[in-house]
Protein backbone atom coordinates (compact mmCIF):
# COMPACT_ATOMS: atom_id res chain seq x y z
CA UNK A 1 0.00 0.00 0.00
CA UNK A 2 2.61 2.31 0.78
CA UNK A 3 4.61 1.54 -2.10
CA UNK A 4 1.54 2.21 -4.59
CA UNK A 5 1.01 5.83 -2.76
CA UNK A 6 4.36 6.39 -3.35
CA UNK A 7 4.06 5.45 -6.95
CA UNK A 8 0.71 7.46 -7.06
CA UNK A 9 2.05 10.49 -5.41
CA UNK A 10 5.56 9.99 -7.96
CA UNK A 11 3.55 9.99 -11.02
CA UNK A 12 0.78 12.43 -10.59
CA UNK A 13 3.93 15.30 -9.93
CA UNK A 14 5.45 14.05 -13.00
CA UNK A 15 2.61 14.23 -14.82
CA UNK A 16 1.41 17.75 -13.30
CA UNK A 17 4.45 19.00 -14.14
CA UNK A 18 4.73 17.89 -17.90
CA UNK A 19 0.97 19.48 -18.07
CA UNK A 20 2.28 22.55 -16.92
CA UNK A 21 5.57 23.17 -18.53
CA UNK A 22 3.83 22.58 -21.78
CA UNK A 23 0.87 24.82 -21.30
CA UNK A 24 2.26 26.83 -19.61
CA UNK A 25 5.99 27.16 -19.27
CA UNK A 26 5.55 27.10 -15.41
CA UNK A 27 6.65 24.32 -12.95
CA UNK A 28 4.43 23.07 -9.93
CA UNK A 29 6.34 25.61 -7.78
CA UNK A 30 5.96 28.62 -9.82
CA UNK A 31 1.85 27.42 -9.97
CA UNK A 32 2.43 27.06 -6.11
CA UNK A 33 3.31 30.64 -5.53
CA UNK A 34 1.08 31.75 -8.03
CA UNK A 35 -1.90 29.94 -6.79
CA UNK A 36 -0.93 31.14 -3.01
CA UNK A 37 -0.43 34.97 -4.21
CA UNK A 38 -4.09 35.07 -6.44
CA UNK A 39 -5.90 33.77 -3.27
CA UNK A 40 -5.09 36.04 -0.82
CA UNK A 41 -6.29 39.85 -0.68
CA UNK A 42 -4.13 42.57 -2.15
CA UNK A 43 -2.03 39.62 -4.09
CA UNK A 44 0.02 39.85 -2.01
CA UNK A 45 1.88 37.95 0.85
CA UNK A 46 5.10 38.77 3.22
CA UNK A 47 7.96 36.24 2.10
CA UNK A 48 7.47 34.80 5.17
CA UNK A 49 3.76 33.81 5.14
CA UNK A 50 4.34 32.47 1.47
CA UNK A 51 6.86 30.03 3.14
CA UNK A 52 4.36 29.32 5.82
CA UNK A 53 1.68 28.95 3.32
CA UNK A 54 3.50 26.15 0.90
CA UNK A 55 5.97 24.37 3.86
CA UNK A 56 9.42 25.98 2.62
CA UNK A 57 12.11 27.18 4.54
CA UNK A 58 13.34 30.95 3.23
CA UNK A 59 15.81 30.03 1.09
CA UNK A 60 13.40 28.30 -1.16
CA UNK A 61 11.54 30.97 -1.33
CA UNK A 62 13.79 33.48 -1.72
CA UNK A 63 15.69 31.80 -4.88
CA UNK A 64 11.60 30.52 -6.26
CA UNK A 65 10.55 34.39 -5.68
CA UNK A 66 13.47 35.98 -7.71
CA UNK A 67 13.48 33.53 -10.41
CA UNK A 68 9.36 34.11 -10.78
CA UNK A 69 10.42 38.01 -10.57
CA UNK A 70 13.04 37.64 -13.86
CA UNK A 71 10.13 36.28 -15.78
CA UNK A 72 7.54 39.51 -14.71
CA UNK A 73 5.23 36.56 -12.75
CA UNK A 74 6.11 38.46 -9.22
CA UNK A 75 7.33 41.70 -7.93
CA UNK A 76 8.66 42.09 -4.56
CA UNK A 77 8.36 45.24 -2.37
CA UNK A 78 9.12 46.52 1.23
CA UNK A 79 6.80 46.06 4.17
CA UNK A 80 4.83 48.71 4.94
CA UNK A 81 4.64 47.63 8.99
CA UNK A 82 8.08 46.51 8.91
CA UNK A 83 10.91 47.79 6.81
CA UNK A 84 13.18 44.12 7.19
CA UNK A 85 10.12 42.43 5.88
CA UNK A 86 9.29 42.21 1.56
CA UNK A 87 6.19 41.39 0.39
CA UNK A 88 5.36 39.50 -2.56
CA UNK A 89 2.81 40.56 -4.75
CA UNK A 90 1.68 39.22 -7.89
CA UNK A 91 2.24 40.94 -11.24
CA UNK A 92 -0.62 41.31 -14.25
CA UNK A 93 1.49 38.70 -16.12
CA UNK A 94 1.35 36.53 -12.71
CA UNK A 95 -2.46 36.75 -12.53
CA UNK A 96 -2.90 36.12 -16.44
CA UNK A 97 -0.41 32.66 -16.68
CA UNK A 98 -2.27 31.59 -13.23
CA UNK A 99 -5.77 32.59 -15.25
CA UNK A 100 -4.83 31.00 -18.07
CA UNK A 101 -3.39 27.37 -16.52
CA UNK A 102 -5.65 26.62 -13.73
CA UNK A 103 -8.35 25.26 -15.42
CA UNK A 104 -6.31 22.97 -17.85
CA UNK A 105 -4.56 22.09 -14.41
CA UNK A 106 -7.85 21.41 -12.85
CA UNK A 107 -8.92 19.44 -15.81
CA UNK A 108 -5.42 16.88 -15.66
CA UNK A 109 -6.40 16.34 -11.80
CA UNK A 110 -9.92 15.19 -12.92
CA UNK A 111 -8.92 13.42 -15.35
CA UNK A 112 -5.68 11.46 -13.88
CA UNK A 113 -7.49 11.53 -10.30
CA UNK A 114 -10.81 12.59 -9.55
CA UNK A 115 -12.43 10.72 -12.14
CA UNK A 116 -10.90 7.23 -11.68
CA UNK A 117 -12.53 7.00 -8.06
CA UNK A 118 -16.18 7.04 -7.11
CA UNK A 119 -17.68 9.67 -4.64
CA UNK A 120 -17.65 7.16 -1.90
CA UNK A 121 -14.07 6.82 -2.65
CA UNK A 122 -13.35 10.43 -2.72
CA UNK A 123 -15.11 10.58 0.92
CA UNK A 124 -13.07 7.46 2.55
CA UNK A 125 -9.89 8.97 1.16
CA UNK A 126 -10.82 12.69 2.81
CA UNK A 127 -11.08 11.15 6.03
CA UNK A 128 -7.85 8.67 5.86
CA UNK A 129 -6.49 12.14 4.68
CA UNK A 130 -7.78 13.45 7.53
CA UNK A 131 -6.55 11.05 9.75
CA UNK A 132 -3.02 11.32 8.63
CA UNK A 133 -2.89 14.87 8.68
CA UNK A 134 -3.79 15.09 12.13
CA UNK A 135 -1.82 12.25 13.07
CA UNK A 136 1.50 13.77 12.03
CA UNK A 137 0.08 17.13 14.28
CA UNK A 138 0.39 15.11 17.11
CA UNK A 139 2.93 12.75 16.25
CA UNK A 140 5.15 15.64 14.84
CA UNK A 141 3.92 18.90 15.24
CA UNK A 142 3.72 19.80 11.89
CA UNK A 143 0.26 21.44 10.92
CA UNK A 144 -1.15 22.54 7.49
CA UNK A 145 -1.52 26.67 7.42
CA UNK A 146 -4.81 27.37 8.03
Amino acid sequence: MWRRYRDVNQLLELAIERQLQRDASMSQSDYSVLVSLSETDGRGLRARDLGAVLGWDRSRVSHQVRRMEGRGLVSKGECAEDGRGTIVTLTAEGADAIARVAPKHVEKVRELFVDVVTEEEIRQLTDIYDRVVSRIGEVDKITLPS
